[in-house]
């Protein structure tokens, strides 16, 4: 039967009966599988998981309420000797609750004493602390006087500043407008200079290539500088060179004349003799002074 059960397809009829769901119930409690209404329906092929669930749980109550044993009455003894026990323990319990009822009470006095105490002393904290708040009170109100006195001095203030202010946003649009327009004087200079610079530009410009043609005319005039300094170096050489031969020219003609002039000497002496041969001689002598002036001419040029 059980692997009947086991085995069941879906395929049943949907009229399960009690019977047929304990069946299945057990089969699945002997297969240690938990006993769930679904696993009830899939055993049974049908059914409401609800329904099924229940009729085995009430299934499972009747067994337990048909297997209780009977109740064995207690002895006579049994029955006095726990109403004895039972008496002691209430006087017992009795006897405890008065005990606890009194701890209690007398713990409460205690407390209550306690709070007592604790709250006379927070009274007289709390009167030194009024006394304490008095007197902040009284600092408090001369500070508020002294406060309102300031208030009041700073309003005042505060008008004149506004006033002040007013001048001052006055002034301030005169400072603007008198802005805007040496803002537009400065634009104005601005493209004014802008354009003589670009002028000055233009001229600079021109001054650059008249320096170069003249730095052109320069290098050409120094080529022919050099070109000239060559050539009067040469002359120059040559010009050494004359005033070395007029030099000695000069120094023979030196020493000539003073040969003559000694000659002349000689004849002065012999004047008698020689008038004619001094004649001549005098006439050399300043034939050679010329000659001499004109070779200092020639050597000082």
């Amino acid at each position: 039967m059980q692997d009947e059960l086991l085995d069941t397809t879906l395929g049943r009829p949907a009229d399960i009966t009690d019977d047929q769901i304990i069946e299945a119930g057990k089969a699945l409690t002997k297969a240690n599988r938990n006993v769930t209404g679904f696993a009830l329906r899939k055993l049974t092929g049908g059914g409401h998981p609800k329904r099924l669930k229940e009729v085995w749980d009430k299934h499972n109550v009747t067994q337990a309420v048909t297997n209780a044993e009977p109740v064995v009455e207690l002895p006579v003894e049994v029955v006095e000797t726990l109403a004895a026990l039972t008496k002691a323990l209430v006087d017992k319990v009795n006897a405890l609750a008065v005990e606890l009822n009194d701890k209690a009470v007398k713990t409460q006095e205690r407390r209550v004493a306690d709070v007592l105490r604790a709250a006379s002393e927070q009274q007289a904290q709390a009167e030194r602390e009024l006394a304490d708040a008095s007197l902040a009170v009284d600092e408090l109100e001369t500070m508020l006087a002294d406060e309102q006195a300031r208030v009041v001095e700073l309003a005042k203030r505060l008008a004149e500043s506004q006033s002040l202010n007013q001048a001052q946003a006055v002034e301030l649009a005169t400072l603007r407008e008198r802005l805007e327009a040496a803002e537009k004087n400065a634009k104005a200079a601005n493209e004014q200079h802008a354009a003589e610079q670009a002028k000055l530009q233009q001229q600079v410009a021109a001054q650059k290539q008249t320096a170069q043609s003249i730095a052109a005319e320069r290098d050409q005039l120094k080529t022919e500088l050099v070109k000239v300094q060559t050539k009067a170096d040469g002359a120059e050489e040559l010009r050494k060179e004359e005033r070395k031969r007029a030099a000695a020219e000069l120094q023979r003609t030196a020493d000539k004349l003073i040969k003559l002039e000694a000659e002349m000497d000689n004849a002065k002496r012999e004047a008698g003799s020689a008038r004619e041969q001094v004649a001549q001689l005098t006439g050399q002598l300043t034939a050679m002074k010329s000659q001499v002036e004109q070779l200092m001419k020639a050597i000082g040029n």
